[in-house]
């Protein structure tokens, strides 16, 4: 992702909101994206963007530039779904998302676009059995595509606890996958 510019963010601590309004048009979908693989839950996930972006206004005068502003807003918005998963604990794998997961895995257009509530039906499903930590991990790694480095900078985990959590959530999920019929 493209890094918004130093200008831009030395306007935001300035107060200036047509400033940060560029920042929120240019990083809301990256922020909903994971809410949405971490929450699985739409308006939660809505809720989770409205928060990131007011912590990160509170904060910006806080922020490092010698940093990455997209690691900074990953950390923040991570943090907010790991609190609210924490609030709610887990959500349970329902029928319909079994149901789901079939018709993805039965359509063979590799454009398949994919409805929200499909996409959470199947995250949901195959993240049902893996922990706070496994899931953070595996969603910044395998499903926003995150190094190993940047996913140490969100998270605060260790190269070791990364790489371990990754292949138990791995491993879970290719069990899960065995055991609803597919290889």
């Amino acid at each position: 992702m493209e890094q918004i510019g130093k200008d831009i963010l030395i306007k935001c601590r300035e107060g200036d909101k047509e400033a940060f309004r560029q920042v929120v048009r240019q990083y809301q979908r990256m922020v909903f994206s994971l809410a949405l693989k971490m929450l699985c839950n739409e308006e939660e996930a809505k809720d989770t963007v409205q928060d990131t972006f007011v912590r990160i206004w509170q904060n910006i005068g806080e922020y490092d530039t010698a940093k990455s502003f997209v690691t900074w807003i990953y950390t923040i918005a991570t943090r907010l779904c790991l609190d609210r998963i924490k609030a709610k604990k887990h959500t349970a794998a329902m029928p319909e998302d079994v149901d789901a997961l079939a018709r993805f895995a039965a359509d063979t257009d590799s454009q398949v676009n994919l409805e929200n509530s499909e996409w959470v039906a199947i995250v949901r499903l195959l993240a049902s059995r893996l922990s706070d930590k496994q899931k953070t991990v595996f969603t910044l790694c395998q499903l926003e595509g995150l190094d190993t480095d940047e996913v140490q900078r969100i998270t605060g985990f260790d190269a070791t606890q990364i790489k371990s959590n990754l292949y138990v959530a791995r491993q879970t999920i290719r069990k899960q996958l065995t055991e609803l019929g597919y290889e």
